[in-house]
């Protein structure tokens, strides 16, 4: 098989993906390292004895050198072994995995709609500048960049779940497996309320896109020789336009995952969110940084994978170095 630039450029990107989770690693061990608290005395409880602590700080390796067990840990990972939940006593893996799925799918969820939503609002916003409905429409988008996650979720609980128009579930999460009525309407709230913050991201960059390129020297010249606004629209504006916003939207896909912190919360979803909050409160160590890991895992690809849909998208990029 021929080597070109583009298998050359993924090599080179895969080496700092690499890199990069090595970083993410250390920083994650030693951010959890330093967390106060001891771990055996969490398990134990306060009234144990130092004998019975040190017993199982030894058996748990908390007695090593934090070195030893940073690669300890590392060495674990490239064997699928993630350690065992101290607090759970089961394989970290094991407890993490159905977390994921349930976070991943809150997230698509997501950013299915924020695609939708955020680039037709935005599209829209820039064909009618400076008109009411973009007044209108960017009044909503800062509306939604101004609330923070909590406050969006506590107040679509109270508008939408509460005494007043109790029309969706306040909380929990119900699979698939058991129905498409109720599994959509408890993703209604949470997915609204990381919606509304990202869509706004989204609509106003893809607005400030949509409008340089109406502005562009090449859409004058294709609308002077006679060419329809519907074509040049669908041929030039959107497809240039819409391509920085791959990278807005894989940007919020890694914050998003890091928001499930906080909406899980809220609306008593068990994923990696609440895993995160549980993991802290605990002091699970392996646990949490596992799921921090995952998280940081979860960004990093998101942001690969747009660097290489841009490239595939944008015959003028050149995976060479020059465009």
């Amino acid at each position: 098989m021929k080597i070109t630039d583009f298998h050359l450029y993924l090599l080179k990107r895969l080496s700092y993906l690499v890199l990069t989770m090595f970083l993410v690693s250390a920083i994650v061990f030693a951010s959890t390292i330093i967390l106060p608290g001891n771990a055996a005395v969490l398990i134990l409880g306060r009234s144990a004895d130092e004998n019975s602590v040190a017993a199982l700080e030894k058996k748990l390796g908390l007695d090593q050198p934090w070195y030893e067990q940073y690669f300890d840990w590392v060495g674990g990972l490239f064997t699928g072994d993630a350690g065992t939940s101290l607090v759970r006593q089961e394989p970290v893996i094991d407890i993490v995995v159905p977390r994921l799925f349930t976070s991943l799918q809150l997230a698509v969820f997501t950013l299915l709609v924020v695609m939708v939503i955020g680039i037709s609002a935005g599209v829209l916003s820039a064909l009618k500048r400076d008109t009411i409905v973009d007044r209108i429409i960017s009044g909503v988008a800062y509306v939604g960049v101004s609330l923070p996650e909590f406050v969006t979720g506590t107040l679509l609980i109270l508008l939408l779940a509460g005494p007043v128009f109790n029309v969706f579930p306040a909380s929990g999460f119900v699979p698939l497996s058991e129905g498409i009525v109720p599994y959509l309407s408890h993703m209604i709230l949470p997915v609204a309320t990381l919606t509304l913050l990202i869509t706004a991201y989204v609509l106003r960059q893809t607005r400030t896109e949509i409008i340089e390129v109406l502005q562009s020297d090449y859409v004058r010249t294709a609308r002077l020789k006679g060419v329809s606004r519907r074509r040049v629209l669908y041929k030039h504006v959107l497809r240039n336009g819409l391509l920085p916003t791959i990278t807005v939207l894989a940007l919020n896909f890694g914050w998003m995952m890091g928001s499930l912190v906080v909406v899980e919360e809220i609306f008593a979803i068990s994923g990696l969110g609440r895993l995160v909050v549980f993991a802290i409160q605990n002091r699970d160590l392996p646990l949490l940084q596992f799921v921090v890991l995952v998280i940081a895992g979860a960004y990093a690809f998101a942001n690969l994978g747009a660097d290489l849909l841009y490239g595939y998208l944008d015959p003028r990029i050149s995976y060479g170095g020059e465009e």
